[in-house]
């Protein structure tokens, strides 16, 4: 299934990292009180009327050096081309302003949905204002105060009403699903085509859900897989050639339809912030990681080189430890068959299920060599084990206290898991309920 996309566009300091920030749920967005400031993650999901949706702040989205009214209007674009309904957040305070023209005369030319946001409406001296924003012609505007949380079930309200309805496409259950995810120019493109030309390949190209994605089928050795291509990255120009954080938008989509998600790194350039960026969003959804170090062919080599790329990822990405790691040339096509190896037990893993008694007897041997912690005087009991889902792994763990199940502790028992059952290339969630 892949959610609907929200985005938030409108001018610098109208209230856009904190009406996203209140829609997701927590403080993901900086916020200050300076046009431009926000620096930090766009991208998260919200929920309203057992809806969920992701959500986009185009604040956080920064195109170089690029004049003011140009940089809104590339953050505009990137939400015309991303969303299926688009948030517009002007600022009663200000009144309508050239900004916020430039902006509404770009949504005029698109057929997404606009909901019209006047913000800042924190005392009944401003309520009188919104009546000048009728004149944007997008519609009745909506009044809110982000800081006090006024008029959002209103606005959420009808960004729900203007969803569109999604269906994922279906596929067989024995087909692996996989994507190609990472920044621009690390060989995502021509990794997809190595892997497509290989023989026994190409059954069927099918248009995928999302804009600009094909999902394509193919065989091997026996396996079928789809291999979800978002090839669309580069279009449009400048836009997206300077923007590295709009590749985390183009990956969402992606992520969402997956089994298994390849982190794909360049390995002439290094590991850099980015890498980390996206591949947090496939370990917070949940997939199956496997870390695909790309351009091998392209760096000079010793008998060290391989063990210290390992030990670099495995330190910057720690949340990935789980994640098998591979080396090849997408190029040369050179280790390309050492790929779907982890690439199946990867998936295989994210669907595995564990049998009641035998989870218990390991969870019960994990409490006999190390007992469990205690907490004001209180100790920590586990009475029983059950695993509730699959896509990821998850298990609930009724105990007498679920405060007293501490991070560390709580390691330790994925860890144990981990050893008794495998898990290579899933994340594994681990849930304290307490016992009725």
């Amino acid at each position: 299934m892949v959610l609907p996309v929200v985005a938030i566009v409108g001018r610098p300091n109208v209230g856009k990292s904190t009406i996203f920030n209140r829609i997701v749920g927590s403080r993901v967005s900086i916020v200050e009180d300076e046009p431009g400031i926000t620096r930090d993650r766009i991208y998260s999901s919200g929920e309203w009327l057992t809806r969920k949706f992701n959500v986009i702040d185009t604040g956080g989205i920064e195109i170089g050096d690029e004049p003011f009214m140009r940089q809104i209007k590339y953050q505009a674009e990137i939400a015309m081309d991303e969303a299926d309904v688009i948030v517009f957040v002007t600022n009663a305070r200000d009144g309508i302003t050239q900004a916020d023209q430039e902006v509404a005369n770009m949504l005029y030319k698109t057929k997404k949905p606009v909901v019209l946001i006047v913000n800042k409406v924190d005392d009944i001296n401003f309520k009188e204002q919104i009546y000048e924003f009728y004149s944007l012609g997008l519609g009745d505007p909506i009044a809110t105060s982000a800081i006090h949380g006024i008029g959002f079930g209103d606005m959420l309200d009808q960004i729900v009403l203007n969803m569109p309805e999604k269906k994922g496409m279906d596929y067989e259950e024995d087909v692996i699903k996989f994507s190609l995810i990472g920044r621009p120019n690390v060989g995502k493109s021509s990794l997809t085509n190595a892997l497509l030309g290989e023989e026994r390949v190409i059954v069927s190209d099918i248009a995928g859900t999302t804009r600009d994605a094909i999902d394509t089928e193919f065989t091997k050795d026996g396996q079928k897989y789809v291999v979800i291509d978002t090839a669309g990255m580069r279009k449009r120009g400048k836009v997206y050639e300077t923007t590295e954080k709009y590749s985390v938008l183009r990956a969402l989509s992606a992520i969402e339809r997956s089994d298994v998600c390849l982190i794909v790194i360049d390995a002439s350039k290094g590991l850099i912030e980015q890498d980390k960026r996206v591949a947090g969003y496939a370990h917070e959804a949940g997939k199956a990681v496997v870390i695909v170090v790309n351009k091998w062919d392209a760096i000079e080599k010793d008998d060290k080189t391989m063990r210290d790329w390992e030990e670099l990822i495995r330190t910057e990405m720690s949340f990935l430890d789980y994640a098998p790691i591979v080396f090849l040339s997408a190029l040369t096509k050179k280790r390309l068959h050492t790929l779907f190896e982890p690439l199946n037990l990867a998936a295989e893993n994210h669907k595995k299920r564990v049998v009641t008694h035998v989870l218990n007897d390991v969870i019960m041997d994990a409490v006999a060599m190390n007992p469990t912690p205690t907490h004001n005087g209180q100790r920590l009991r586990i009475y029983y084990a059950t695993q509730v889902s699959i896509q990821p792994p998850t298990f609930v763990i009724f105990v007498n206290d679920p405060e007293l199940l501490h991070f560390s502790y709580k390691r330790y028992l994925e860890n144990r898991l981990r050893q008794a059952f495998g898990f290579e290339g899933t994340p594994i969630h681990i849930i304290a309920r307490t016992r009725d």
